[in-house]
């Protein structure tokens, strides 16, 4: 008997939170008392459980670099809660292979780079300033701000099944959702992204193909057919975009072509042009891959090494890279050796994208973020 009672207060001894105790109180004088307590003990124990393990979570975090934990907890909300249509932003499929620029490339008109037996060529060209009547040469768009944008645009562009975005009215809130400051100013980030805007709608595409065995073809890509720009009173020189137009041809395309991206996995990234890249190249050849693909470090040079001028400095730095999405995605099928990369096919699932077929949300345009 001693021994019984004596159960019984190491057990309510156990319980410690409110609610639990409340349904003990509840509970005595029925002859299932100690069963009851019995089972009230071991939902404490369980919440007692979840507190550690988020307690070593947090702990191992705080050990970790802000980007290093931004990635992780990444991963565990991605992991945790599935993608569904209000995660998923979209880019025109050319746009995953054909990488912009790293770094600010300066003055220069022209950018070309080689992936594979293709080439993009990117021209850079001039927009008419609102304030002085000049065509004012642009420079070519560059870093991950730039691809953020087209993000951003080619998204609302599907989501509103229309050409023609209104930039004053989403531009901010994309930039918060991507775990951006919105601040003004010489060097505050709207100036930034809305340079790197102008600087999309004042250039040309040009991608080469080649199949290899004699047959060659050239495609010019006009991704934008308009930009508004506006000086709003009181602005102190500061030019505003009110809204940009794709080239039908793109914009056509881009609803034929667009690939999902999850907008989680951008947060990840939003930092890191060459990050970018390849969340969006990764998530392209995944849709389509039939068959392993081997690509040697030559190839991922051409593609992924404009900031590095030797294939040895490349190397790391790409295996760094590939290490952090990896760290976001851990299973993608993707190995690195002495030889170059070797991709796997793999269910999309194993970058959370939906499979080929699936249909980007229809989203009303009274309705852009």
């Amino acid at each position: 008997m001693g021994r019984g009672l004596l159960g019984i207060e190491d057990i309510l001894a156990g319980i410690r939170d409110a609610d639990l105790l409340a349904e003990v109180e509840a509970a005595r004088g029925s002859f299932l008392f100690a069963t009851i307590t019995e089972t009230i003990l071991h939902r404490q124990r369980a919440r007692d459980a979840e507190v550690a393990a988020r307690g070593a979570v947090a702990g191992r975090r705080q050990a970790m670099g802000r980007d290093q934990r931004r990635r992780d907890t990444i991963r565990e909300v991605i992991e945790t809660e599935p993608t569904g249509p209000e995660n998923l932003q979209h880019i025109h499929s050319v746009l995953a292979l054909c990488g912009l620029p790293y770094r600010d490339p300066g003055d220069a008109r022209e950018f070309f780079r080689e992936y594979g037996r293709n080439s993009l060529s990117l021209l850079a060209g001039r927009l008419k300033n609102p304030a002085t009547g000049e065509m004012e040469f642009q420079g070519l768009p560059y870093g991950p701000k730039a691809r953020l944008v087209l993000l951003h645009l080619c998204t609302e562009a599907v989501r509103q099944r229309s050409p023609t975005i209104a930039v004053a009215d989403s531009l901010s809130g994309f930039m918060k959702e991507m775990g951006f400051a919105v601040t003004g100013g010489e060097r505050g980030t709207i100036r930034q992204f809305k340079e790197q805007l102008a600087r999309l709608a004042a250039c040309t595409l040009q991608i080469g193909l080649w199949d290899g065995a004699g047959s060659a073809s050239t495609l010019n890509v006009p991704p934008f057919r308009q930009l508004d720009l506006w000086l709003p009173q009181g602005a102190d020189g500061v030019v505003w975009q009110k809204s940009v137009q794709f080239h039908q041809d793109f914009y056509d395309n881009l609803i034929q072509h667009a690939l999902p991206v999850d907008i989680r996995a951008a947060r990840a990234f939003s930092g890191s042009a060459r990050k970018l890249d390849l969340l969006f190249w990764v998530g392209y050849r995944l849709r389509a891959l039939q068959r392993p693909l081997r690509l040697t470090w030559d190839n991922l040079h051409k593609q992924f090494g404009a900031d590095n001028a030797s294939l040895r400095s490349f190397r790391q730095a790409f295996k760094a890279d590939l290490a952090h999405l990896q760290e976001v995605f851990p299973k993608l099928p993707i190995r690195l050796d002495d030889s170059g990369m070797l991709l796997q096919p793999a269910d999309p699932s194993a970058l959370l994208i939906p499979p080929r077929g699936t249909k980007p949300p229809r989203k009303a345009a009274q309705a852009v973020a």
